[in-house]
């Protein structure tokens, strides 16, 4: 009888398991060097490239993938250093950058065979981000005579996916974090992207946003709901929604106790199945407490068994985090996901306690390695080679 129920588990969780097709670690470096004390616009812009900001560490990337065997890298990059404020938003890129930004996608997913995201990391605005994420004019506001046009922003995709439509490991994210604004704006910003998208040629899995940072917590509330995003219509229907969710007293992932479990997800699950849609959580995380790491794992236990949810992201590693944490430490100096990531005394960092300890053992074991990025996923497999 043992036995039997312990088969019976192991199968459970591997059919659980299977419904995640994507799983890794957002990178974040590529949107540092900009933020100034004193709101100087343009402050940090363009940066040095290895000094004010960098994409991900090649070393970082080969033990995420080799020895934790993960597939899937989120890389933010800021929308003013790729179309420099002289050029304006659009299909004008600063060539040096780009090369750098690919670079970086590159080693992800032709070396690595991983799937990389790649995120505009500026909450839906443009020309200011010297105090992301208040600063900037929201794109596509006809009442900002300073704000980028969502036609500016639709060239910008068009651009940046018609440069990777032959790259089939990437995945479009459209925007990070877009809030306090209209979520019709969202709504016709994202639109924009997807057209512009498609019209280039590429044909992988593209992400949408939704308002209010994205949450998912709150997707359903209120009388200026996400809910509108239903209307968002893509000819190739490869799509899926980007969500947010952090545990903490706010959601805002900056302290250190956790109170906001997994089920405030209820609402927006209970969207996506109604609506026949799919979804990522390309932002979660937590500390190192006890109460945080049961939280934490029921929160990827919650992804796996709903079926809504293709993949996730957990924030945050990236070459720039030093001693300093992405996450849920009320500023302490914890280290972040960074693989050889140390606390600023020296012990051990949240790689060590929040990502081995914690988000490694639910790490699924098997996951997709090829094939085009897909909303519906793919033959999972361990790891090639493995």
């Amino acid at each position: 009888m043992l036995l039997k129920s312990v088969t019976s588990i192991a199968a459970f969780a591997a059919v659980a398991s299977a419904k995640i097709f994507y799983a890794g670690v957002a990178e974040s470096s590529g949107e540092f060097g900009v933020y100034s004390q004193t709101k100087e616009k343009g402050f940090g812009l363009p940066g040095k490239f290895g000094v004010d900001y960098s994409f991900i560490d090649k070393a970082g990337i080969d033990i995420h993938v080799d020895k934790n065997k993960i597939n899937l890298f989120r890389i933010a990059f800021l929308l003013e250093r790729m179309c420099p404020l002289s050029y304006g938003l659009g299909a004008k890129f600063n060539e040096t950058h780009f090369d750098y930004f690919k670079e970086a996608v590159d080693y992800v997913t032709k070396t690595k065979g991983a799937y990389c995201i790649l995120d505009p990391h500026n909450y839906m605005r443009y020309n200011d981000p010297s105090q992301q994420p208040m600063t900037g004019s929201i794109i596509g506001d006809t009442a900002d005579k300073t704000a980028a046009t969502t036609a500016q922003f639709g060239a910008f995709w068009g651009e940046l996916a018609g440069r990777f439509k032959d790259n089939e490991k990437v995945i479009f994210g459209i925007m990070n974090e877009p809030h306090d604004m209209k979520t019709s704006l969202v709504l016709q910003n994202n639109q924009a992207a997807i057209d512009a998208i498609r019209k280039s040629g590429a044909k992988q899995l593209i992400i949408a946003p939704g308002n209010s940072w994205s949450g998912g917590h709150a997707w359903t509330e209120g009388t200026d709901s996400n809910t509108q995003l239903s209307k968002l219509k893509d000819p190739a229907n490869n799509f899926a929604f980007d969500i947010h969710e952090y545990m903490d007293q706010d959601f805002s992932g900056t302290h250190a106790a956790c109170t906001q479990p997994a089920s405030k997800l209820a609402g927006v699950t209970s969207w996506l199945k109604q609506n026949n849609f799919k979804a990522m959580i390309t932002e979660f995380g937590a500390s190192n407490t006890t109460q945080c790491a049961q939280m934490l794992s029921d929160m990827i236990k919650y992804m796996d068994t709903n079926e809504v949810y293709i993949g996730w992201t957990a924030w945050a590693a990236g070459p720039f985090w030093g001693t300093n944490s992405a996450c849920c430490t009320d500023s302490k100096q914890w280290g972040s996901l960074e693989p050889t990531s140390k606390a600023a005394d020296g012990s051990p960092g949240l790689y060590e306690t929040v990502w081995l300890k914690v988000i490694q053992p639910l790490v699924p074991k098997q996951l997709v390695w090829s094939g085009i990025s897909s909303v519906t996923g793919g033959t999972v497999s361990v790891k090639p080679g493995v």
